[in-house]
């Protein structure tokens, strides 16, 4: 799986640490060159012997140590990528905030590579404003985050916060880095999150989408190879994966427009975004005050994205739509896979615990047009995001 690649594996102060032995005995297995970089409160978890031993190579804990200064520099630059397993809470704050008081950080901020990080915290840790803050920070930074598990907690308690275990997080670096790049040479075009219709320069008629799952879709579709297109509706979701394009629109109107001139040239269409069905007729031009007890708006149906791209669909095109039902959920599905002439329908319902707009999760069922239709347990974003890429691609060279 990793033969030949070179992984430098972060531990920090965590119980979780624990699971770094097997992780780098998985490492080892799979062919990877393992080095380890340890902070200060890491040790008391876990000793440096045992890893050494297990990665058949130095672990450097101190960064003002005779030979160590400037390995940092060095080992950013000889790994292929960086793991920090488990990251804790702490040193979480201290990368956010660029912090460089241990080797572990110094390394990072030196490195080269790709970096994924794999959290490890309690629950309530976990769910803190400050930590959310966090985290989006070092997305911006272009680090990854395997997704934290829900499971048995250092506390006691049982909630979020659980670090990832060994074959998960190897999962991720494998889907995310180490892929058979299948869809080198495609173009892709992706939608994400909701649109705006405005009524007045303050107002707008709008949804709860955040942009999480087509996010996760764009950038699954990076990391096998596709250049990929995302028109991104209004929000906070962002990317900064290499091999994809943001086009940021407001309205539906406008996403139908960056569609219909983006879809001539593309292999692949995934309509993830949810698009407004109505829009007001008339907007105002100043803000409307409150003055009747009643107020009326007279709405006009929007353009039908996936109808239309599926109207001028050539040979060879695979066109993928998503449906968000909360009732006769089957039945709308494969009526929108055959009226919208689409070769793929992904099915969630907001009947479905942890599914639907704002989750970090999803739990989907994928209808095609040969008549397969595979349910999925609920799962993170980024791991439907494979689950729906994998159909694509068998669909795209079946």
């Amino acid at each position: 799986m990793f033969q030949g690649k070179k992984i430098l594996l972060g531990i920090s102060g965590s119980i979780a640490a624990y699971k770094s032995i097997l992780l780098v005995r998985l490492l080892i297995k799979s062919g990877a060159a393992v080095k380890v970089v340890m902070t200060p409160a890491a040790q008391d978890f876990v000793t440096p012997l045992t890893l050494s031993t297990l990665s058949r190579n130095p672990v450097l804990t101190e960064l003002f140590t005779e030979g160590s200064w400037s390995n940092h520099v060095m080992l950013g630059r000889w790994a292929d990528l960086m793991l920090i397993a488990p990251l804790s809470c702490n040193t979480l704050a201290k990368m956010a905030g660029g912090h460089c008081d241990n080797m572990l950080l110094a390394t990072w901020l030196s490195a080269t590579c790709p970096v994924v990080v794999a959290p490890a915290m309690d629950e309530d840790m976990w769910h803190h404003p400050s930590t959310r803050a966090n985290l989006q920070k070092l997305e911006s930074y272009g680090n990854l985050v395997v997704p934290a598990e829900n499971g048995e907690l250092a506390s006691g308690l049982y909630g979020d916060g659980r670090m990832a275990e060994p074959e998960t997080i190897l999962q991720f670096l494998q889907d995310h880095f180490f892929l058979k790049k299948d869809l080198e040479g495609k173009q892709v075009l992706v939608t994400a999150g909701p649109t705006h219709e405005p009524l007045d320069p303050v107002r707008f008629i709008g949804n709860h989408s955040s942009g999480k799952m087509g996010v996760a879709i764009a950038e699954e579709l990076a990391a096998r190879g596709a250049m990929v297109k995302l028109v991104m509706g209004p929000g906070s979701v962002t990317t900064a994966r290499p091999g994809i394009t943001v086009q940021q629109v407001q309205t539906a109107l406008e996403m139908y427009e960056a569609c219909m001139a983006a879809f001539p040239k593309v292999d692949i269409a995934v309509m993830s975004a949810a698009v407004a069905d109505y829009t007001p007729t008339t907007r105002a031009t100043e803000k409307i005050k409150k003055t009747a007890d009643t107020f009326t708006i007279e709405l006009a149906k929007t353009r039908d994205i996936l109808q239309s791209l599926g109207n001028q669909k050539h040979n060879g095109q695979v066109l993928v739509g998503f449906a968000l039902e909360t009732t006769n959920e089957r039945d709308y599905a494969l009526n929108k896979l055959k009226s919208k002439h689409a070769d793929l329908i992904v099915l969630n319902s907001l009947n479905d615990e942890g599914a639907g707009f704002g989750h970090d999760t999803n739990k989907i069922t994928i209808f095609e047009k040969d008549g397969n239709e595979i349910a999925y347990p609920r799962k993170p974003k980024q791991q439907v995001a494979k689950d729906i890429v994998d159909r694509i691609v068998n669909m795209l060279y079946a």
